[in-house]
């Protein structure tokens, strides 16, 4: 896999582009990194109390990072997640020692940018694919950038942060299949991936979007046939599903435990709207924006289903790949409650 792409350039890229962060002394860096622990901790009560998931103790650790330790994890997950379609297309194509090198590098350079982008604005996040169960990740200096942008009070908006990454955990580890069938999505996508159609047309498309003709999807979406989209669709009822069970909890579980939280969710969608030009169209081609839109869409969905329903009936969602929302049914949650309820 490493002929493919150079996970170590990746890594040195990333780093690079995503920096330090902001200026902490060596106290305060200490006291933000014990903090984040202890509301990690914290959540883990508050958020089985509000939705009933119990999930076993001692599995997915939390790890408090600097910038570079997450584009280290993330390259780390990216080989894992990328190996059933990097097995595919290292078996289509065979290329010559030098055309390999060069590949590598080029693609390495393409993901470290890539990480490098993100490696400065992600506060939290959950990986499904580290063995064996998952680990959850909380990048220290973001979180501090973010809160200081926002003019939060710290302590609420760590916590804040804490509740919603440690629901993804949760989600994850009181329901093991979902890991297994997040993964089968990936290995199926990768079974139809042509590989030419891919280089010759597909590349081809994102240069159109980028300079604002043709589609105006993701890069995933130009990418992809209508096969693949069939298995997006999935992934994207499951992810927008996610995303808006875990803004759901760390909103509601917030006026309890945090006074500011209304004012510190005002104020961090309004930065999720990304900060000028460059950083939209960025957001937009990397799918960022779609993203967005399943914290939105999903949130949603939980609201209606738990409103209509209870908590304890909307947990039925996580009972297997049956009952997982389809991206219709994340915009019609009554269908959902009639087909699953």
């Amino acid at each position: 896999m490493g002929d493919v792409i150079d996970w170590d350039l990746a890594v040195r890229v990333g780093s690079r582009l995503a920096g330090d962060g902001p200026v902490v002394s060596s106290a305060e860096a200490a006291d933000v990194v014990a903090e984040l622990r202890e509301d990690a901790a914290r959540s883990t009560a508050l958020v089985r109390e509000h939705t009933g998931l119990d999930a076993p103790e001692n599995t997915a650790p939390v790890l408090v990072v600097d910038r570079r330790g997450w584009v280290q994890a993330n390259a780390d997950a990216f080989a894992a997640a990328l190996a059933p379609l990097v097995d595919r297309v290292t078996s289509k194509r065979m290329p010559g020692p030098v055309a390999t090198a060069i590949g590598s590098r080029v693609t390495g350079l393409e993901v470290g940018g890539l990480l490098g982008f993100l490696g400065g604005k992600v506060l939290g996040q959950f990986d499904p694919f580290h063995e064996p169960h998952g680990r959850l990740l909380l990048v220290a200096p973001n979180i501090v950038h973010v809160e200081r942008e926002l003019g939060a009070v710290p302590g609420d908006f760590r916590l804040w942060v804490c509740l919603h990454e440690e629901t993804h955990r949760v989600q994850f580890t009181a329901n093991p299949w979902l890991r297994e069938h997040l993964f089968a999505q990936i290995t199926a996508l990768a079974d139809t991936m042509d590989v030419a159609s891919i280089l010759d047309d597909g590349l081809k498309r994102v240069s159109e979007a980028i300079r604002g003709r043709g589609q105006t999807g993701s890069l995933v979406d130009l990418v992809s046939s209508p096969e693949q989209k069939q298995i997006l669709d999935r992934v994207t009822g499951m992810m927008s599903l996610l995303e808006g069970h875990a803004d759901v909890v760390m909103d509601s579980v917030g006026p309890e435990v945090i006074p500011s939280v209304e004012a510190i969710r005002r104020k961090f969608d309004k930065r999720r709207k990304g900060v000028g030009t460059l950083d939209r169209l960025l957001r937009r081609i990397l799918g960022l924006d779609a993203k967005m839109a399943q914290y939105r869409d999903g949130a949603k969905f939980v609201r209606r289903v738990v409103a209509r329903t209870g908590m304890e009936q909307f947990n039925a969602v996580f009972a297997g790949p049956d009952n997982l929302p389809s991206t219709a049914e994340i915009h019609d949650p009554d269908a959902w409650i009639r087909r699953v309820l």
